[in-house]
């Protein structure tokens, strides 16, 4: 498995060898934890790895009465505690000289002020030039505050020709999921966002699609013949995508009651990996090829008749977990003890082409789950048994490709092999391939490389909103059926695989879920 090519890989580290060009980034939402934990390390990291130009600014929005030189502290601490790379004292110093701080609400035209003026500020202080990109780490329902303040202040406006480049200044937006709560919100917000910026200059970061294993999902399908002629309905049994974390909500109350595991995971994530699994060979990796054949995928997918039987979805219970007592969801601080709000979900999904004409899609998302794995395992159908008829009893002969997204991540295919000994016997074996152990190249962090192709104006990795509304189109009928359910969420287990209910979708169907 150490032996897989990966052509994209050389056009990705030429596209990461390129430095963004002089720019300012703007963070609305700067004190919250995305920011702190993972965006301001990630363009440290790109510092450090000599991706940023001298003339290079930051900016943090938030409701803090900061100086400039408090937020520069601030960012500093976040900075040595996140970042990946070693903490360089002259990259830093080099960095942080282009931070800047402005203070105020989202609907705050004095703070707007400000904030053109210190933008104004950096194009003369550090040669940025004009470029802007506005970084909305903010709950979906002030996206549309801050739009309209931008447009209404000239922030979002094309600037005047660059007389070096001779072109005008860009002004991009990037947009943390979730994109709505569902297919008639994603559609006002898309409305409210490209009403300001032109559609190719809206960014809809999904972290995961710039993770390294979901991108050699493309190398190994398209560079490997090994397995694109098998890629279909002829071969493939069933699909499984799963997202399983070990840890509970903790102190996420306010965020996840009432969004629930299948709209914070499914519609988003698992939907994407399902349209990079099972679409066509875009004619260039580029944005609108790329794009082009998820969303024709997404636009196939159907949606089940008889949904009780297409769905599952549970809530966490209390008790043992790696040895630790563990509290269940209703028990959580900040919780209502009668939510119905589902920490487990799974779906059922067929898509109607003529590559995967009735093969099953299996999707599955949960809190406290026996470990933490992010995995696609594309399952292909049983050899036939004819050969080896004495091995009675013996389960062997349904070759997988599991491709991990994290942890470990890597790709293992499992295939049958002789088991050593005087009898024929036969038993499944799997031969890994792991990142950690072939490359010597380290690498980038997600939100190093969505921050880079941001600011190189390259979108591919980004979901337009055909993907998002497709996605919502999927989702919205199992939300309204479980909506219109009275009962909560099945309890299950921490530690399990998800309640009961979700290993009856699969056995209805005469199939298990792999354990990870």
């Amino acid at each position: 498995m150490a032996g897989f090519t990966n052509p994209l890989r050389d056009r990705h580290d030429r596209r990461l060898a390129r430095i963004a060009g002089p720019s300012t980034l703007i963070f609305f939402g700067v004190t919250g934890d995305l920011a702190r934990k993972k965006l301001l390390p990630a363009v440290y990291d790109l510092a450090h790895r000599g991706l940023l130009p001298a003339s290079f600014g930051v900016i943090g929005f938030g409701r803090r009465d900061w100086s400039h030189e408090q937020f520069v502290e601030q960012a500093r601490g976040w900075v040595k505690e996140r970042s990946r790379t070693t903490f360089d004292e002259d990259v830093w110093s080099q960095l942080a000289g282009g931070f800047r701080f402005v203070t105020g609400g989202f609907d705050d035209d004095n703070a707007f002020e400000t904030l053109g003026e210190v933008l104004a500020e950096l194009d003369r202080a550090r040669g940025t030039r004009g470029n802007r990109a506005f970084y909305l780490s903010i709950p979906p329902k002030a996206f549309e505050a801050v739009c309209g303040k931008l447009n209404d202040h000239g922030l979002a406006a094309e600037g005047e020709v660059d007389p070096i480049t001779g072109m005008p200044p860009w002004r991009r937006v990037v947009i943390e999921k979730p994109f709505g709560h569902d297919l008639a919100s994603a559609r006002e917000l898309n409305s409210v966002v490209e009403s300001v910026f032109a559609p190719d200059d809206v960014f809809r970061i999904d972290h995961y699609l710039g993770k390294e294993t979901v991108q050699n999902l493309l190398a190994l399908r398209f560079a490997n013949r090994l397995f694109e002629p098998l890629w279909n309905a002829e071969h493939v049994d069933h699909v499984q995508i799963t997202m399983a974390e070990d840890i509970g909500i903790g102190g996420r109350a306010g965020y996840y009651d009432g969004v629930g595991a299948a709209r914070d995971v499914i519609q988003n994530h698992l939907l994407q990996l399902l349209a990079l699994t099972a679409m066509e060979e875009p004619i260039a990796f580029d944005a609108d090829a790329l794009r082009a054949e998820k969303e024709k995928v997404l636009s196939a997918v159907k949606v089940p008749n008889h949904l009780p039987y297409a769905c599952a979805r549970g809530q966490y219970a209390g008790g043992w977990q790696g040895g630790e007592k563990v509290k269940g969801y209703l028990e959580e601080e900040g919780f209502d003890p009668t939510s119905r709000t589902e920490t487990f979900a799974a779906v059922r999904l067929e898509i109607g082409t003529r590559r995967w004409d009735g093969v099953p899609f299996y999707l599955r998302a949960g809190k406290r789950l026996g470990r933490r794995v992010t995995e696609i395992a594309v399952v292909f159908k049983k050899a036939p048994n004819l050969l080896f008829h004495d091995n009675t009893g013996m389960e062997f002969g349904q070759n997988a490709v599991v491709i991990r997204v994290q942890p470990d991540e890597g790709a293992t295919l499992r295939i049958a092999s002789k088991v050593p000994g005087t009898q024929m016997e036969v038993r499944d074996v799997t031969m890994d391939f792991s990142y950690g152990s072939s490359f010597t190249e380290s690498s980038p962090e997600a939100y190093e490389r969505l921050i880079l192709d941001v600011l190189l104006g390259e979108p591919p990795l980004f979901p337009r909103h055909a993907e998002v509304e497709q996605s919502w189109r999927i989702l919205d009928p199992f939300e309204e059926y479980w909506a219109s359910l009275e009962q909560q969420p099945e309890p299950y287990a921490p530690g399990s695989w998800g309640p009961d209910s979700a290993h009856l979708l699969l056995a209805r169907d005469g199939r298990t879920w792999r354990r990870p």
